[in-house]
């Protein structure tokens, strides 16, 4: 027989720990999705209990369940429609009247609830004590201490659950709400009249929702009462005679009932310590969120962490490179031998996308040091201390305090990547600024833009080199912050827009488990999300780059090169000892013998190792050896006449690389586009470039080497020097630009669409960043030409229009500013707020 199966949610507000005694719970038995149809994480883990099998949610953290945030409607929601057997409430017991304004809604709502007391060693450690056994009986539920960092409390709150589970009595205690009682109970009877709606959802709870003027539970009520516009005229009216004989609005009168409540149970249940000392927290906050000291001390954290992820980061994923370089040997391994023009299907797709996902899987240990650093960021309660500080300055942009970590993630000077910086705007508990930050996070400059400004600065800025690069640097902010803020005044104007509260919770120390856990998942979904499908876009560009392929009389051509480069060859073995040993048909597998060869002693330093990989090869054929080894007079003669074949054989597979992109469906698109970017200076070769960028941006020097038929940054400089292109330092600065703005790449805009929970903001952040990158370069290379500009004097003109533009922008009011007002507090609530 099967175990049964058991519903539990675990619910709490922010920073109380609730993610440790989640882990504390189901241990590694974990899952991470996300709920349906939102962006908002969905945890859930197993454990059981006796018999039965427990499934535990994680409930986003949410300080009330109201219908302001995304984060509290989807806890709503699946506490009313997904109906838990039992509600786990963790709270901060060194913060308890501020942790039972969440529980007494739980109350109202009348689900089978378990306080959960958890930081108990906070508690001791602050001197105070908790009448534990008083509080459940004002309450009327099960309350369980814990100390879950500690692993303390696990079997209690088992215990617990068991009991709630199966059936046990809780006598809550419903909430007085004096004066307005008459009117909760004429409302009341109206919606008892519907069958549906009186078994679904407490009645009384309901009634204080639309009092409240809740929009979820007008939307609820809309959905499922046949007279809804009845019961609405009813709560209105209500409203309206309880503010006419109270002088108070109903919203507010119910905030300060609650209040007060959590108020008085707390002044009987919590003895505090005579002496009240500030806490290390508060002694701290003197200093890390001071007007002037705090800026400074998060500088110095901000540049600590773009250190050791990106500078670290990036040493450590070029150690870790040969891991992935061993990945693509053995795919060229394994996959049927190279040919001489170009390579059979199979083998040429394989590696393809082989290549195009280590090129993703190469960023990952930076990627796991970002979650890490980020992980103890939050663990130890700084993040909400760096949104206190940048809030007042990201707000005149319609953007969030929590809206620094994405752009630093992204790359908000030179060296970041958007994928994880994406994936941290999930923090944001904001919509329209979490979308605002969604959508300039690819502005910023992550790593794989960073050889094409290399290249292009190297080629026509190399005398003022270091200028330019801080140019593009930072330039990129002065255009992100005025895009912002036209976004949040547009298209996003409508958007909801949370109240803004932010709460200072007190400093921890992180765990390293806890660190280790988080980077870990954060990772996977990466995987999960980001790898698995540049697999599937990989085979998408690969057809278009490369068909419908060669015309036959260029086809034709090469072939006669290839035979004729072998002929000669043939004719030098002929005059050696090898005659009738070697064939035409050896010359390829002699070249691939020696690329093996190359790829087999790759990394190795050690000259034993190195001489036994020579014998391994040698045993293997020793024809082939001797003459990619120089191996005896004859040996060496054909070896260099074989380096003339390899010659031969570069050139061919290289120009008619070129050619084939050229005559390729996107070489198509380019030449179809060149109208449009010929006032941004683009002519259909950069345009291919462009569009091969959209795949991965690191394509984007390599395309440019495979058209002009080249090899080598340093070779791309030259060429473009010495005028192949046509390239001019106006030309290369309107490219830089472009590629500034450059639309989100693949795997960004997945990850796009996953935060957004949208394909619409998905195509709309392509769409606008390529339109506004095309307007930038025309503007530059068109406006420099006609006003004669040098290419350092148009950079230097375009970066002083761009700080006026930031400073103006700055000016005009955001929706929310005549909205909400910033509320910083240690004991956050929204409706104090009201």
């Amino acid at each position: 027989m099967g175990k049964a199966n058991l519903l539990v949610a675990l619910a709490g507000q922010p920073n109380c720990g609730k993610s440790t005694v989640f882990n504390l719970l189901t241990g590694a038995r974990q899952h991470v999705a996300n709920y349906p149809g939102v962006t908002v994480e969905k945890k859930t883990g197993s454990f059981n209990l006796g018999e039965t099998r427990v499934e535990l949610v994680d409930l986003p953290g949410t300080y009330s369940l109201t219908s302001y945030s995304l984060e509290e409607r989807v806890a709503r929601d699946f506490l009313l429609g997904d109906n838990p057997a039992v509600v786990i409430d963790v709270a901060d017991a060194s913060n308890l009247k501020r942790n039972l304004y969440l529980t007494i809604q739980l109350m109202e709502m009348e689900v089978p609830t378990i306080l959960n007391l958890n930081m108990m060693d906070v508690v001791q450690r602050r001197g105070q004590r908790i009448d534990v056994d008083r509080l459940e009986g004002m309450l009327g539920i099960p309350v369980v201490p814990t100390k879950a960092k500690k692993g303390e409390g696990k079997e209690a709150l088992k215990a617990a659950m068991k009991r709630v589970s199966e059936g046990a009595p809780q006598e809550t205690r419903a909430i007085d709400y004096g004066a307005m009682e008459p009117y909760i109970a004429e409302l009341e009877d109206p919606l008892r009249e519907d069958p549906v709606l009186s078994v679904q959802y407490p009645v009384r709870w309901f009634a204080v929702k639309l009092l409240e003027g809740d929009e979820g539970a007008v939307d609820l009520l809309k959905r499922t009462h046949p007279d809804a516009e009845k019961v609405l005229e009813l709560s209105a009216d209500c409203g309206a005679r309880f503010m006419e004989e109270s002088g108070n609005g109903a919203g507010r009168h119910i905030a300060f009932t609650r209040h007060g409540l959590c108020a008085s149970i707390a002044s009987e249940t919590v003895t505090f310590p005579k002496e009240k000392r500030r806490s290390l927290s508060d002694r701290a906050d003197r200093y890390v969120c001071n007007r002037f000291l705090g800026p400074v001390i998060l500088l110095v954290i901000l540049m600590v962490l773009y250190q050791v992820a990106i500078v670290f980061g990036n040493w450590v994923a070029l150690q870790a490179w040969p891991i992935w370089g061993a990945l693509e040997n053995l795919a060229a391994d394994v996959l049927p031998s190279a040919g001489f023009m170009e390579d059979p299907l199979l083998r040429a797709l394989g590696l393809w996308v082989v290549k195009s996902t280590t090129a993703i899987l190469n960023y990952l240990p930076i990627f796991f040091l970002l979650f890490s650093l980020i992980a103890i960021l939050e663990d130890s309660g700084y993040m909400p201390r760096m949104a206190f500080i940048l809030d007042r300055l990201f707000r005149r942009f319609g953007l969030h305090g929590q809206s620094t970590l994405p752009m630093i993630l992204g790359g908000v000077y030179v060296g970041g990547c958007a994928i994880p910086g994406v994936m941290a705007t999930k923090a944001i508990p904001d919509e329209r600024a979490r979308l605002a930050t969604i959508m300039i996070v690819p502005m910023m400059n992550c790593l794989a833009k960073v050889p094409l400004y290399l290249i292009l600065i190297g080629a026509y800025f190399a005398d003022v080199g270091g200028f330019a690069m801080f140019f593009i640097a930072t330039v990129t902010l002065f255009m992100a912050l005025p895009v912002a803020k036209l976004l949040t005044v547009t298209v996003l104007r409508r958007r909801p827009s949370a109240p803004f509260i932010m709460e200072m919770p007190p400093y921890h120390i992180p765990t390293i488990g806890g660190i280790l856990r988080r980077a870990g998942e954060r990772i996977w979904l990466f995987l999960k999300k980001i790898v698995t499908v540049v697999a599937a876009v990989a085979v998408v560009v690969f057809v278009l780059i490369n068909y419908p392929g060669l015309p036959g009389e260029r086809k034709a051509h090469y072939e006669q090169m290839e035979s004729a480069a072998l002929a000669k060859f043939m004719k030098d073995v002929d005059k050696t000892e090898y005659k009738g040993r070697i064939t035409q048909a050896d010359v390829l597998p002699i070249i691939l013998f020696d690329e093996s060869l190359k790829r087999a002693k790759q990394g190795i330093t050690d000259q034993d190792e190195a001489s036994a990989v020579n014998r391994e090869f040698q045993a293997k054929n020793a024809t082939y050896y001797a003459v990619v080894k120089r191996v005896g007079k004859d040996g060496k003669k054909l070896n260099r006449s074989l380096r003339g074949v390899v010659k031969v054989r570069k050139q061919v597979r290289r120009e008619a690389r070129a050619e084939r992109f050229e005559t390729s469906f996107l070489g198509t698109m380019g030449r179809a586009l060149e109208p449009v970017t010929q006032w941004a200076g683009f002519n259909w070769r950069i345009n291919i470039a462009l569009l091969s960028a959209f795949a991965a941006k690191e394509n984007s020097a390599a395309t440019l080497g495979s058209i002009y038929g080249i090899d080598g940054d340093q070779s791309v400089q030259e060429s473009m020097k010495a005028g192949e292109s046509g390239f001019t330092p106006l030309h290369a600065l309107a490219l830089m630009l472009f590629m500034a703005l450059y639309p989100p790449c693949v795997p960004t805009s997945i990850m796009v669409r996953h935060q957004s929970n949208s394909t619409k903001w998905m195509l709309f952040s392509i769409g606008y960043q390529t339109l506004l990158g095309l307007f930038v370069a025309s503007l530059v290379f068109t406006g420099g030409t006609l006003l004669g500009l040098t290419g350092n004097q148009a950079m230097w003109a375009f970066y002083a229009l761009c700080v006026g533009a930031t400073l103006v922008m700055a000016l005009i009011p955001t929706p929310e500013e005549k909205e909400t007002t910033p509320v910083v507090s240690k004991t956050p609530c929204k409706e104090q707020c009201s």
